[in-house]
């Protein structure tokens, strides 16, 4: 099957499967998969061959870079996870976990089809838990800034009684 790859409102050119020539026409269009895609039926004006094409709408979705360089979709639910286990015996409701993420969420996906560091999204949701729950932020920076030792833990203990 030939994917036919949609740029702006202009459909490039397919090559034909069989002679690979450019001069293929549309021979017949229909919405198919309840308005998500269209089928078409395509000839060579060489060959006479025909064959299909389906366009689809692609989403660039907001993608995020882990730590290591990794670029992978975002996903509520692992923020929410995350969210979760920090305020997890704490007493933040998972309503308000919810809206921790749902708030953070609607900020990454407002940055359009952006790459965004998972350093932006922890300081988010770090900020927020600590306005909540001095312990759950506590808990979700050990994890997010990868505590490795018992002092890193001490100085951002001492930070917030600090402040």
């Amino acid at each position: 099957m030939y994917t036919q790859h949609v740029v702006g409102l202009e459909v490039s050119k397919l090559n034909c499967p069989n002679c690979d020539t450019d001069s293929t026409g549309v021979v017949d269009s229909r919405p198919t998969n309840g308005g998500e895609a269209v089928r078409r039926r395509r000839e060579c004006a060489d060959c006479g061959t025909r064959f299909t094409t389906y366009e689809r709408t692609e989403w660039e979705g907001v993608q995020v870079r882990k730590r290591h360089g990794e670029i992978e979709p975002f996903d509520r639910e692992k923020l929410l996870g995350g969210v979760l286990r920090a305020v997890e015996k704490r007493p933040v409701s998972e309503d308000e976990a919810r809206g921790i993420a749902d708030e953070v969420g609607a900020e990454v996906r407002a940055n359009g089809g952006e790459v965004v560091e998972t350093s932006e999204i922890g300081e988010k949701i770090s900020e927020r838990l600590r306005e909540m729950d001095e312990v759950a932020y506590l808990r979700f920076v050990s994890v997010y800034k990868e505590f490795s030792d018992p002092d890193e833990f001490a100085q951002e203990l001492d930070r917030i009684k600090e402040d």
